[in-house]
């Protein structure tokens, strides 16, 4: 959006505005009247306090420009234009995931745990214990054969919570329904990317290329159609960090102003610095971190890292601006009311997403305290005292899981796919299933697409450089979810842990290739021949990339192919 000056302002968009009647003296003077001195030196006064005026106004509005490019808040052009393409590439995604969406009446994979809590927890409030092997009947269509005993769970509820909406809409006992709440979702979650990139960048363009590559990427595409929890915590977590580079901005802006009309008028800049006020798009990250949190507590580390980042934004931004006292301001300001804002907000959602949990009577350890002697005289302290309980036995549960997988995966190979994670597979004989061949199979197997990963590593690598050799804040906003959403699995390698989880960070892989991509295409003061080379050499790349995900198509959906095609897919012998 295009900001307008103060001196834009003064002239409005018609031109320089025209002084009020009779200001300059001129009906006094038409009418023969005769004045005194004063009233001939009026009209000179008038039209001088004007020209200082507008002197003034020019002098700010030359500061707010200079401090604006300081800053880099550079406008984004365009409106229609930039949302269109937003919209096709988010169209592309939706029709990537809905098509033949319940296609497979299964549950599959770790789907046998989240959509039945889904559903028992948007009719009990809590996720309740089923008989063995409930499977079977449930896919048949008989969904309310729970018990009547909470289930023992080691996830928040909020992911469920999402699933259990879209069986709400669509019927227990519908695919779609499982399905459509991750689905739409993994949709909304390209469109974010694509504006996310386009305002982190600077770049309409660079901002499409990443919104195209998350819609066509495999392991998006997979965890999108499947009713699992990770999906969900990487929207809300991608949520959060739009939210914070639209807050980012916005106090870039208010402090290039604040700073401008005081140095035009001459003033020292406030002793505290400039304050902000109330900032809106913060709370919303901190509601929106504290939502991933209750899904996932893996979501701790993104607000930790998230954190730490808006409040590096506005410590750059007041040093760039000159003020004293930068960093004293800036932890008084800025650091404590972000404190607040997240990890205040985030806790106090946390706990309110645990509501259907205080309400019920059948939730799994709700009346632990009662029942174990820990109860006092206040029933809200002693529903507090056993959910803490509950998460003192759940988190003792994570750190302990190193029961062997097939599938498990150290995340020194996450980023380049080396074990994917099977969440279905099945071999037909001729005849069955529309299978022509001697033999065939169908998969569910969720890899990325290799090329955006592979390179996507390598882009990571590029990006760091770039971030410390040239200090790019950019190519830093961009590494922040590598760092909140990877990292600390790194931690955990003994554990019993799976590839999928990546599909957490990776927007922000998808960033730094996107970057990257932009960087081959050169900016735009390079020489033309060298942009044509770039551009030609992005758009050969990105070709590519859509063709090998048309090439994998098959597995990321389960359709039923000759098991001759199938090895042809299976580009690494650990995706067996």
């Amino acid at each position: 959006m295009q900001q307008t000056t103060p001196a834009d302002a003064a002239e409005g968009p018609e031109g320089p505005r025209s002084p009020e009647p009779g200001t300059d003296g001129s009906e006094a003077v038409g009418t023969g009247t005769v004045g005194t001195e004063s009233d001939h030196a009026a009209p000179h006064r008038h039209l001088r306090d004007a020209r200082e005026d507008a002197v003034e106004a020019e002098s700010e509005g030359t500061l707010l420009a200079s401090l604006r490019t300081r800053l880099h808040c550079m406008d984004l052009t365009g409106r229609t234009t930039p949302w269109l393409g937003a919209l096709l590439v988010c169209a592309l995604a939706l029709v990537l995931r809905l098509y033949h969406l319940g296609s497979i009446h299964e549950l599959i994979f770790d789907e046998t745990y989240y959509v039945k809590d889904g559903w028992t927890i948007v009719h009990h409030g809590v996720e309740m214990s089923w008989p063995d092997d409930p499977d079977p009947a449930f896919t048949s269509g008989d969904v309310n054969s729970s018990e009547d005993s909470g289930e023992y769970v080691v996830h928040p509820p909020i992911g469920k919570w999402v699933i259990g909406l879209g069986m709400l809409a669509l019927g227990g006992d519908s695919a779609w329904g499982w399905r459509i709440s991750v689905a739409l979702l993994g949709a909304l979650s390209v469109l974010m990317l694509a504006r996310i990139g386009r305002r982190l960048f600077r770049s309409t363009g660079i901002g499409l290329i990443a919104g195209l590559l998350l819609a066509v990427d495999g392991l998006h595409l997979v965890m999108s159609r499947t009713s699992l929890l990770d999906l969900v915590l990487m929207f809300f977590a991608l949520a959060a960090f739009g939210a914070l580079l639209i807050d980012r901005d916005r106090f870039r802006e208010g402090l290039a102003r604040s700073v401008a009309a005081a140095r035009a008028r001459g003033e020292e800049l406030p002793l505290l610095g400039y304050r902000a006020g109330f900032r809106p798009w913060r709370l919303s990250a901190g509601v929106l971190l504290g939502l991933a949190c209750s899904v996932k507590w893996s979501g701790i580390y993104f607000l930790a890292v998230f954190g730490i980042m808006t409040v590096l934004w506005d410590w750059w931004a007041r040093r760039r601006v000159g003020e004293r006292r930068w960093w004293e301001n800036g932890l008084f300001r800025d650091a404590v009311p972000a404190f607040v804002a997240m990890v205040g907000t985030s806790l106090v959602v946390y706990v309110a997403s645990w509501s259907g949990w205080f309400a019920s009577s059948k939730g799994y350890m709700r009346h632990w305290a009662e029942e174990n002697g820990h109860a006092g005289g206040n029933p809200v302290v002693n529903a507090l005292r056993s959910l803490w309980h509950y998460h003192a036995q759940a988190y003792d549960f994570h750190i302990h899981l190193d029961s062997p997988h097939p599938y498990q995966a150290n995340p020194l190979g996450w980023l380049l796919q080396i074990r994917p994670t099977n969440f279905y597979y099945r071999s037909y004989d001729y005849g069955e299933m529309g299978c022509e061949v001697e033999k065939c199979a169908s998969q569910v197997l969720s890899v990325g697409n290799p090329l955006i990963w592979w390179f996507g590593a390598l882009s990571i690598l590029i990006v760091l450089v770039v971030a410390i050799w040239k200090r790019d804040g950019r190519a830093w906003s961009a590494l922040t979810g590598i760092i909140g959403g990877y990292l600390p699995w790194l931690m955990y390698m003994d554990r019993t842990i799976f590839t999928f989880y990546s599909v957490v960070y990776e927007p922000w892989m998808i960033l730094c290739l996107a970057y990257v991509i932009g960087l081959l295409v050169g900016s735009r003061s390079a020489d033309g021949e060298r942009r044509l080379a770039g551009t030609l050499l992005a758009g050969s790349l990105l070709t590519l990339i859509v063709l090998v995900s048309a090439f994998f198509w098959p597995i990321w959906t389960g359709q039923v192919i000759d098991v001759d095609q199938w090895e042809w897919r299976m580009w690494l012998p650990s995706w067996t």
